[in-house]
């Protein structure tokens, strides 16, 4: 995974620009770099999560509530109306 999370994956800003590119992936660096909890594994909220509710890692609960599917997100659009 991206640290921090991701820069251009799904949900997130479409940039304009290289440069508008380059200047949030510093900002969201140096934001992470200050961070007290920065790795999930290490967070004693999600380590109670798990005890408590989802049980284990990679379990049957954790996964039908945490994990995602991918899906295309390709899209058709039809211009005749505007001619």
């Amino acid at each position: 995974a991206c640290p921090g999370g991701c820069l251009g994956g799904g949900g997130q800003p479409i940039y304009s620009t290289k440069a508008v590119k380059t200047k949030r992936m510093e900002s969201l660096y140096n934001i992470d770099a200050d961070l007290p909890l920065r790795k999930s594994h290490k967070n004693p909220h999600v380590d109670n999560l798990y005890a408590e509710y989802l049980i284990e890692p990679l379990g049957h609960k954790s996964h039908e509530l945490l994990h995602t599917h991918y899906y295309s997100k390709n899209k058709q659009y039809d211009f005749s109306e505007l001619e």
